[in-house]
């Protein structure tokens, strides 16, 4: 190898995108550590409560729930907002002008996507809302709405870096994902999240390329992700592996968050209708509702501290250690089959110059988080950590849905969905999903074949 060929191989480590979202990712982790640790500063991100229009709230609602004009009359939350948008504005820009681009540029468009995004999460935080929608609801539809009627000025467009915000993201997400939680449901867990899971991707692939002939390969392996794993969260890990376009991604996030509030309104209801036991319920939304918060809502009309809501829980978390696993597949897949050219011979070297290296940045933090921090400073110490990571993951996602919003055409979706084909393929998909988790569930929890875990 040349010199030349070498400098060119280390330069990439922080001129490409993907290298630095894992840098600027790694960088937020290790501040995130260091905070909680030593206690010797804060690093927490800016949050809302949940906040009310004046209606009264009882019970456990009532002590989470804070007025608006409190919230933003305090002092700590100016001060926590300003050590936010620092954070990630310096981090951002740092990652534009080592890309080659302009700051004075991207930093007042940055000031912004900002200021909207802080818009979001404060909508997103009110009771109801926040209650059956998620904050990626409103971030796509306050981003659609901008560019669909007074349109996004040029000037704005420095900031909409989607793919950058989202690797980013991925990247903090990664230190949540724990090997431990394996061991709280064990093999139980694994036959329902794990065995399921791939033959519902594998399913939906050959009903969206097979059946319905579509096209658009990424869309379809990201719409089976989201799926089969945790909605948002897969789909924005396996969109970037497979390449996915952004629109597309919009479109897909879409369709599952609504399906998603559908699922945690009424599965609940229905198990419970028909007597279905509590473990059994509880892992069958674990294993469909598309969100971990909704099936944390979901579970959680079984009674707090119930069966239902731990298998609920625990099934999720088990579920969504896949997420790392399905993008490195799906880039592997990709990269050797879907984009590879009729004749060629892609070798490792070509594998590894396409492959996504945000998926190493997200398996790094996992492993990190499962087998260094957890062992030496014990588990409560990684949950306070990820109650500050979290936020930060969050805003990175924030300001990747805005940016999709703003760069989305409601025409385009409406074009995207290419006949209904990509509606039929999730309802299809997830009734598919539902059948085959539930039999799983049937099989190892019914009693009938396996002793019942007694989850503490």
């Amino acid at each position: 190898m040349s010199t030349k060929t070498s400098n060119q191989n280390i330069s990439k480590l922080w001129k490409t995108e993907d290298w630095l979202a894992c840098w600027l990712g790694f960088i937020v982790i290790a501040i995130g550590i260091a905070a909680v640790l030593t206690k010797a500063f804060d690093f927490s991100a800016v949050k809302f409560a949940t906040w009310t229009w004046g209606e009264q709230l009882t019970g456990a609602a009532a002590k989470k729930a804070v007025p608006l004009g409190q919230q933003l009359a305090s002092g700590v939350f100016w001060i926590k907002t300003l050590r936010t948008f620092l954070v990630l504005g310096v981090l951002f820009s740092i990652g534009v002008k080592l890309q080659g681009e302009k700051i004075k540029n991207f930093v007042p468009a940055f000031i912004v996507l900002f200021v909207i995004s802080l818009l979001v999460r404060m909508i997103s935080a009110e009771f109801t809302l926040n209650r059956y929608l998620e904050w990626a609801f409103w971030a796509l539809l306050i981003g659609l709405l901008i560019s669909n009627t007074v349109g996004v000025p040029n000037w704005l467009k420095p900031a909409i870096r989607t793919e950058f915000y989202i690797k980013t993201g991925l990247v903090i997400m990664g230190f949540s994902v724990l090997f431990s939680n394996i061991a709280k449901f064990g093999l139980y867990g694994i036959s329902i999240a794990w065995v399921v899971t791939p033959l519902v991707i594998l399913f939906m692939w050959w009903l969206g390329t097979k059946v319905f002939k579509m096209d658009n390969k990424p869309l379809v392996i990201t719409m089976a992700a989201a799926t089969s794993v945790c909605g948002t969260s897969a789909a924005i890990a396996t969109g970037a592996a497979s390449d996915c376009n952004k629109k597309d991604l919009s479109l897909v996030i879409s369709i599952s968050i609504i399906f998603t509030i559908l699922m945690m309104v009424l599965e609940p209801v229905i198990l419970k209708a028909l007597g279905t036991p509590e473990i059994m319920a509880g892992s069958l939304i674990g294993g469909t509702v598309d969100s971990t918060g909704a099936v944390a809502v979901a579970g959680s009309t079984f009674g707090s501290g119930s069966i239902g809501e731990k298998s609920a829980v625990l099934v999720k978390m088990i579920q969504n250690i896949l997420i790392g696993f399905i993008a490195f597949f799906v880039a592997l897949f990709f990269a050797t089959n879907v984009n590879r050219k009729e004749g060629e011979k892609v070798g490792a070297g070509e594998i590894w110059t396409r492959f996504p290296k945000f998926i190493i940045g997200f398996f790094v933090a996992s492993l990190v988080a499962s087998f260094i921090i957890q062992p030496l400073a014990g588990g409560d110490s990684v949950k306070a950590i990820n109650g500050v990571l979290d936020q930060y993951k969050n805003w990175a996602f924030v300001l990747a849905f805005v940016s999709i919003g703003l760069d989305t055409n409601f025409k385009d979706l409406a074009k995207r969905m290419q006949g209904g084909k990509v509606l039929w393929l999730y309802v299809i998909g997830q009734i598919f999903n539902i059948v085959l988790t539930f039999a799983m569930i049937w099989l190892v929890l019914s009693g009938k074949f396996f002793p019942i875990p007694v989850l503490d």
